[in-house]
């Protein structure tokens, strides 16, 4: 069973193994792509591999056996495939996890076109011999603070701490705009996607330019685009904001949202832990703020 669709630059496969073959020759006479090209899409995380009864998988080696009722999935996209990713920096690391700053357009993981340009992938090349987990996201468009668990055990732990919310989360976001923020700060709490949310903002900074604002943030909930959300609806959309914010730009643009700051209790060695996005790695817009 087979089908290809192919559009400018784009080629999807779906197929079903019907005889004993190679992954990359088979890719390359299924799909039309030279085999060069099916290996590089296979490095970068855009193939997938399904044996029945296994887990769904990338497939990352051409010479792989496949065997009769394997299904692959190419998903070739060129354009993803030439991307370049920033480069993350490891500010902390220990047995059970590590502390990273995400740069902006960086993804936290991989989509079905690849992962090349995720910070979980790029993780996993530094040290082959960890095995990387996610435990949060941060969109692609901004920068911050990240953990990623180093095993299975630190992976449960520390992503219980985050449904308990005992992780302290702190953003920096350049408003447009002057909201007037209480001496004992605002917290916005309008449900998204019919899920109970709640962002509070501390105080509000001066930002280099007058008309804008800059908030220190604490989020209490990790919905889809909280924070940008929340403030879009408050009135005041983060600066560079092309889905919640005034300007519909395209393309490469700077989004003025940092994950600055995260404390809690180490469940490793039960002490308390905070780390803080290095002052040489800050955005542009955070040059002028001390750390708070």
């Amino acid at each position: 069973m087979e089908n290809k669709k192919t559009v400018e630059k784009q080629v999807h496969c779906n197929l079903t193994v019907a005889a004993p073959a190679v992954a990359c020759q088979l890719l390359a006479d299924t799909s039309g792509l030279p085999k060069e090209r099916i290996k590089h899409a296979m490095v970068k995380g855009a193939v997938w591999f399904k044996r029945p009864g296994k887990k769904e998988r990338r497939l990352r080696k051409a010479k792989f056996k496949l065997l009769p009722g394997d299904f692959l999935q190419l998903f070739y996209d060129a354009v993803v495939l030439a991307q370049t990713p920033p480069e993350p920096t490891c500010i902390a690391g220990y047995d059970d996890y590590s502390v990273w700053f995400k740069p902006p357009w960086l993804l936290s993981q991989g989509t079905r076109y690849g992962d090349h340009c995720s910070l979980l992938r790029l993780a996993e090349k530094s040290n082959r011999a960890i095995d990387f987990k996610l435990i949060h996201r941060l969109d692609r468009e901004a920068s911050g603070l990240m953990l990623l668990a180093h095993n299975r055990n630190a992976a449960m732990l520390l992503s219980k701490l985050f449904q308990e919310n005992t992780i302290e989360k702190r953003y920096f976001a350049e408003v447009i705009g002057k909201p007037e923020i209480a001496a004992n700060g605002k917290q916005l709490t309008t449900e998204l996607d019919e899920k109970s949310a709640c962002t509070e903002v501390l105080a509000a900074l001066p930002a280099k330019t007058e008309k804008n604002t800059i908030l220190d943030i604490k989020l209490h909930t990790g919905r889809l685009h909280q924070i940008r959300r929340h403030l879009a609806d408050f009135g005041y959309p983060v600066v560079g904001d092309p889905k919640y914010g005034e300007t519909r730009q395209k393309g490469f643009y700077e989004l003025h949202l940092c994950a600055w700051k995260i404390s809690f209790l180490s469940p490793f060695t039960k002490e308390n832990v905070s780390y803080q996005v290095p002052r040489e790695k800050r955005p542009s817009f955070l040059s002028d703020i001390a750390a708070r």
